[in-house]
């Protein structure tokens, strides 16, 4: 198994367990739409990785699909960790945090989408 697709399995385990750390915050503090939308994020694209690694260690392993998932981890920890530092300090990341994080998540899925569609044509049969 390549050694990138256990470390998108670490990154994904933190951001998991992040997204619950976020949740559990989000419940105890009012009007904390963004902890609860950062803990969403968190949690979706942790499965998403998982899923993402599960089809890199079965072999079908291009560059694209470890580009995309770098930007959707990559993305998300920004985009969670701005709206997170926001609802609990009010302070912000750094400035655009957040939408930088947006768009490389979006870059990321947009990825995946071309590589998926590059190996249903390679594999075509």
């Amino acid at each position: 198994m390549p050694r990138w697709v256990l470390i998108v399995v670490s990154v994904a385990a933190l951001q998991g367990g992040g997204g619950v750390l976020l949740s559990a915050a989000a419940a105890h503090i009012e009007s904390s739409a963004n902890l609860t939308t950062a803990s969403q994020f968190l949690m979706i694209h942790a499965a998403a990785a998982l899923a993402f690694a599960a089809i890199a260690a079965s072999g079908v392993y291009q560059r694209w699909l470890g580009g995309a998932v770098a930007a959707l981890q990559a993305g998300v920890t920004l985009f969670a960790g701005d709206l997170a530092l926001r609802a609990m300090t009010g302070a912000k990341l750094f400035p655009y945090a957040a939408p930088l994080g947006g768009s490389l998540v979006i870059l990321g899925w947009t990825a995946a989408a071309a590589w998926a569609l590059a190996a249903a044509l390679q594999f075509r049969r």
